[in-house]
C-alpha cells in the first residue's frame, strides 16, 4: 500500500531542561504540517534518551542487540526526509545528535535532511556546517534551505512560545518545499535499498 503523503520525522536535537530547542520544534512541526507536504512525525531526543552507544557491531549490519536501538530504527525507517533542529554548543553540535546518528546506517541512506538552528550571533550555523559531513557520511542528503535563528531568546514570549517573524516562516516554508522535491527524486534509491535488503 502506497502512502498518501511521505513522512518527515523531526529530530529534536537538544536534551537540556528548560531547552529553547522544544518551543522551536513545535513551531516548526505546526509550519510543517500546515504547508501539507509531508506526514510529520517527532522524535525528540530527550524523551528516546538513548544511551551512549552500547551495540557491538557495526550499525551496517542491523544486528542490533537492544530495544531501545530496535525502537529507533523503526522511527527513522519510517522516515522519507529528516530535519534536525539544533542548538550550537561551543560552536558545535550536541553529543546527542552525532549519538543518535551513530545509532543507525542503513535507515538513514538516501533521504534528504534539512537543518532548523539557533543560537547567538552565529544563529547554530557553525553547529550545522558540522554536521553536514556526518549527515553525507550515512548518505542522507543536506537540502541546501535552511531555518537559522539568532539570538534565538527574543523570539520567546513569556510562556516560552516561540514568535516566529517573515523571514523565518519564508525560510521554513523554502526548506519543505526543497525536502519535498528531493526525497521524490531519491524515492527510487530508498526502494532499491529496501528490495535489496529484503532478498
Amino acid at each position: 500500500m502506497t502512502k498518501s503523503r511521505p513522512t518527515l520525522t523531526v529530530i529534536i536535537g537538544s536534551t537540556r531542561p528548560g531547552r529553547a530547542g522544544l518551543p522551536i520544534a513545535q513551531w516548526f512541526v505546526e509550519r510543517a504540517r500546515r504547508q501539507g507536504g509531508f506526514e510529520v512525525e517527532v522524535a525528540d531526543l530527550a524523551e528516546i534518551d538513548l544511551p551512549l552507544l552500547d551495540e557491538p557491531d557495526h550499525p551496517r549490519f542491523g544486528n542490533y542487540r537492544h530495544e531501545h536501538t530496535r525502537d529507533w530504527s523503526a522511527r527513522v525507517a519510517r522516515a522519507d526526509a529528516i530535519v534536525i533542529v539544533t542548538p550550537e554548543y561551543n560552536h558545535g553540535y550536541p553529543a546527542a545528535v552525532k549519538n543518535a546518528i551513530d545509532y543507525l546506517h542503513n535507515e538513514w541512506k538516501y533521504k534528504p535532511v534539512g537543518f532548523v538552528s539557533y543560537g547567538g550571533i552565529s544563529a547554530g550555523t557553525r553547529a550545522v556546517q558540522q554536521l553536514k559531513p556526518v549527515v553525507m557520511a550515512v548518505r542522507m542528503t543536506p537540502v541546501v534551505e535552511a531555518v537559522h535563528i539568532p539570538f534565538h531568546t527574543q523570539f520567546l514570549d513569556d510562556d516560552g512560545v516561540l514568535q516566529a517573524n517573515e523571514v523565518m516562516e519564508q525560510a521554513a516554508d523554502a526548506m519543505l518545499e526543497e525536502l519535498g522535491r528531493v526525497e521524490s527524486v531519491l524515492r527510487p534509491l530508498r526502494t532499491a535499498e529496501s528490495d535489496q535488503r529484503a532478498a
